[in-house]
């Protein structure tokens, strides 16, 4: 092989070296060496991103102090068994109960008519009630003995009558008169019958006891009854009129009516707890006291004050 063919051609990569090749590859490397150099690190943008984040964490942080801040008081309870994440109400303060009063225990009273009309002028029953009790205290008042209580205490009775009474000439001045029994008859009887006059007791008639004789009949008028059906004698012929008139006496058992006539007209008559309550209004002078007739269920006359010897039939 001459000389000339082992020469090689240009740009061959044979091992044959020359100062053109060293120079070539020189020059590649020191290109590569430019190409493969990192990127500068960009600490600008690295830098801004951290500040960012520092001022967001901060942000966070002052929202969850305030928001801390905000809470109650109580509300530091967040790590509890419950699931709310506030505090439980706290109980408010107020005053103790009132305590409930004790209801007053009833007074007793006395007992009312069996029926209405025996409240008669448009006496209501708090003012025959009011009038028993200065009654039964007028009375009290007048009792001097030791330990004694004279009519014992209003409750104790049974209003059988009120009315209105006219005032004459023996006892001037008009008011009302409160006529009551005892409601337990045992051991005795007891009958009032009292006057009220300018809002105060000015007179009292008692009966203790049976006044009716053993041979007395079915029905038996009060003897003292006839300061509820006359006026007084100083007036005889001459009496106030109209006049309101009223009767009582105790019954027996077996009668079943009664009827009182007088002036010749007939009044109202009613039937209560062993006693007769009669009342009306007299239009005219009269000398003959009211005429009493009592029956018995089947309607049998058992009773006729005209024929009553203890009964008084004129008036004085």
């Amino acid at each position: 092989m001459s000389e000339e063919q082992r020469q090689p051609a240009e740009g061959d990569c044979g091992f044959g070296l020359d100062f053109d090749f060293e120079e070539q590859v020189r020059g590649l490397l020191a290109e590569d060496a430019y190409t493969v150099r990192p990127s500068p690190v960009p600490y600008p943008a690295i830098r801004r991103q951290g500040v960012l984040e520092r001022r967001r964490r901060v942000a966070v942080a002052g929202a969850a102090l305030v928001t801390l801040a905000a809470l109650p008081v109580g509300a530091y309870a967040l790590g509890g068994s419950g699931t709310s994440d506030t505090a439980a109400p706290r109980p408010s303060v107020s005053a103790p109960p009132s305590p409930t009063p004790t209801p007053s225990a009833t007074v007793p009273e006395a007992a009312r008519p069996v029926t209405a009309g025996q409240l008669m002028d448009g006496i209501t029953w708090a003012q025959a009630s009011d009038g028993l009790e200065k009654c039964v205290a007028y009375n009290r008042a007048g009792v001097h003995s030791p330990g004694a209580t004279g009519l014992g205490k209003a409750s104790d009775y049974r209003i059988i009558l009120a009315m209105h009474s006219t005032g004459d000439s023996n006892a001037p001045g008009d008011g009302i008169f409160v006529v009551a029994v005892k409601k337990d008859a045992t051991p005795k009887p007891v009958r009032l019958i009292c006057t009220i006059k300018d809002g105060e007791a000015q007179g009292l008639n008692t009966s203790v006891g049976n006044d009716a004789p053993e041979d007395a009949g079915a029905v038996f008028a009060d003897i003292n009854s006839g300061k509820l059906y006359q006026q007084s004698f100083l007036d005889r012929g001459n009496w106030k009129l109209p006049f309101r008139w009223g009767i009582i006496g105790t019954v027996d058992p077996s009668v079943a009516k009664v009827t009182v006539s007088y002036g010749g007209s007939t009044g109202e008559t009613a039937l209560d707890h062993g006693w007769f309550v009669a009342y009306g209004t007299l239009n005219q002078q009269v000398t003959k006291a009211p005429h009493i007739k009592g029956y018995d269920a089947a309607g049998k006359l058992v009773y006729d004050s005209n024929q009553d010897k203890y009964y008084q039939k004129t008036l004085p």
